[in-house]
């Protein structure tokens, strides 16, 4: 079983970078999801009914939000780039993002990732930073969502499994998350070029070749609404990536529990780097237990939160947003990798110091 996992946790964080893998990552992952229930044994009705329910409510915001989209998108425009004009361009980003990432925690974190598609789609921005901008969103979304346990299942499982109160994690982690949120909008700021800049990057891209266009930048700069069958597919492959990390989780858990749980809360701080690849509600049941003392249980939160930005597996935000803006994986994880290695660091001494 573990040469099998570990087979798998390879395949699962190395090929999504290959061409032929991107094309068809929902399928990949489902293939590699199924191969993990079958190799820890754990695949049972109950597990196949969790898998074809769990994503139904995903899929039907996602799905939703795109008809509604369609429908309204002149005024969404209009809005969105009335607001950002009101105001100085690169607080507007900072804004956008502390925002966005502190109420995910209550209009939830699929709703927030949805928002965050909406404005990035009207905000023509060159690539670049629209790529860094929805990198930086969504771990400002990961980590706010869990400050209630309406923002995402992670913080739903942690507070039941505790037997705590709603506003549990916001009281104890809230003080390490909300800076968080704070740094990745600021970050944002600086890392997205001006309006002037992109203006005139946009410029370029749009006289550049179609050939070379399609071939470095893989993005449309029309403003056509999609179609209801691309609103359709995009729903649908939401729906088999959901189901994908449900088996992915449900077939690691064995091995998390049997060679994972107990290591110090510092190793498994490092350990849950996984997050960014296995579902991190999944991982939060496994490892969160009452017995634990309340700096072990940060230790590993933090942990699943920061790295859940690193890859777009690892949490919902990432998916969506990288869906349906064409972000592909490598293009993501250029940008997120070092930046969320960065924050486990910057937190891994926050938490020796103060935890």
């Amino acid at each position: 079983m573990i040469i099998g996992l570990s087979i798998i946790l390879v395949l699962v964080l190395l090929l999504p970078f290959t061409k032929m893998v991107e094309r068809n990552l929902e399928v990949f992952l489902f293939i590699m999801g199924v191969l993990s229930v079958l190799v820890s044994k754990t695949l049972d009705w109950d597990l196949v009914n969790e898998a074809l329910i769990h994503p139904i409510n995903i899929t039907l915001a996602v799905l939703v939000a795109g008809l509604l989209f369609r429908w309204f998108q002149e005024p969404i425009e209009k809005g969105i780039l009335g607001i950002s004009k009101a105001i100085p361009y690169r607080l507007f980003i900072a804004l956008f993002v502390i925002i966005l990432g502190l109420i995910s925690s209550v209009i939830t974190a699929i709703i927030a990732a949805i928002i965050l598609v909406a404005v990035v789609s009207v905000l023509k921005i060159d690539r670049k930073s629209e790529i860094r901008l929805v990198v930086l969103a969504c771990f400002a979304i990961g980590m706010g969502a869990v400050l209630t346990p309406i923002g995402e299942p992670l913080s739903t499982i942690v507070v039941s499994k505790l037997d705590e109160s709603f506003f549990y994690l916001l009281k104890s982690i809230g003080v390490y998350v909300i800076p968080g949120v704070v740094a990745f909008g600021v970050l944002a700021a600086f890392m997205v070029k001006s309006r002037e800049e992109s203006a005139v990057l946009l410029a370029k891209s749009e006289i550049a070749s179609a050939a070379e266009l399609k071939k470095e930048q893989e993005i449309d700069f029309s403003t056509q609404k999609e179609s209801y069958a691309e609103i359709i597919i995009r729903s649908l492959k939401i729906y088999l990536f959901v189901m994908a990390l449900t088996f992915l989780g449900a077939g690691f858990q064995p091995f998390i529990e049997k060679y994972l749980l107990d290591l110090h809360p510092y190793i498994m701080y490092w350990i849950n780097i996984i997050s960014a690849i296995l579902d991190n509600a999944t991982l939060a049941a496994a490892e969160v237990s009452p017995v634990m003392n309340e700096s072990t249980i940060k230790a590993l939160l933090l942990g699943l939160i920061v790295s859940g930005g690193m890859l777009i597996p690892g949490n919902i935000p990432n998916i969506i947003s990288a869906g349906k803006l064409k972000i592909t994986s490598l293009q993501y994880a250029r940008i997120a990798v070092p930046v969320g290695l960065a924050a486990m660091v910057v937190y891994f001494v926050v938490i020796l110091l103060f935890g």
